[in-house]
């Protein structure tokens, strides 16, 4: 709640905030489920494949099976504090809330479309929960997508840095968390 914020207090959570975005490319960037499980509130809902972190594992399992690699670097992230807390709000658990924005710029290997790049806008919600802020929900808008025809990036021979600048380098295909999402598909 912003009225009881300080504005030292506002400047922490707002970083804190910041730190969910960049968790959650990171962990689509390696295909950590349990990462992106932690990162929403106890009980956020995800459609049909139900609520909390098994509804989270379950729906980005299932997302994140659809595209190969996919970086996404995370920009103008804005945050707006909830003055109060509405008791009518069914989201509402009584800690502080906010909301917020964040750009990022995706570069993902599609199964349909080939390598793509893509301009998303997260609109997002965001509560304190014991003490660690959690995403509510979010909101993926695409502003655009293009596709990268020729020559297929992801069809270069292994650049072997630093032996060579330009060909495949080893992330994420050697991260653990990689190998095992893929193992399990």
């Amino acid at each position: 709640m912003a009225d009881e914020m300080t504005a030292i207090t506002q400047a922490v959570a707002r970083d804190e905030i910041r730190q969910l975005a960049f968790a959650y490319a990171d962990a689509v960037d390696r295909r950590d489920l349990d990462l992106l499980a932690s990162l929403y509130r106890p009980d956020a809902r995800f459609g049909t494949h139900g609520e909390g972190a098994g509804g989270a594992r379950a729906f980005f399992a299932e997302a994140l099976s659809q595209i190969g690699l996919a970086v996404l670097l995370v920009a103008n992230h804005l945050i707006e504090f909830d003055p109060q807390a509405d008791s009518n709000d069914p989201s509402d658990s009584g800690g502080p809330t906010a909301r917020g924005t964040v750009w990022a710029h995706g570069f993902i290997d599609d199964g349909n479309e080939g390598f793509i790049q893509q301009l998303i806008k997260y609109e997002d919600r965001y509560i304190r929960v014991d003490g660690v802020w959690k995403f509510t929900d979010r909101r993926h808008l695409l502003w655009l997508g293009w596709r990268h025809d020729e020559p297929d990036p992801l069809a270069q021979a292994a650049a072997n840095w630093p032996e060579r600048q330009i060909g495949l380098g080893s992330i994420p295909y050697d991260d653990n968390h990689w190998q095992e999402f893929w193992a399990q598909r």
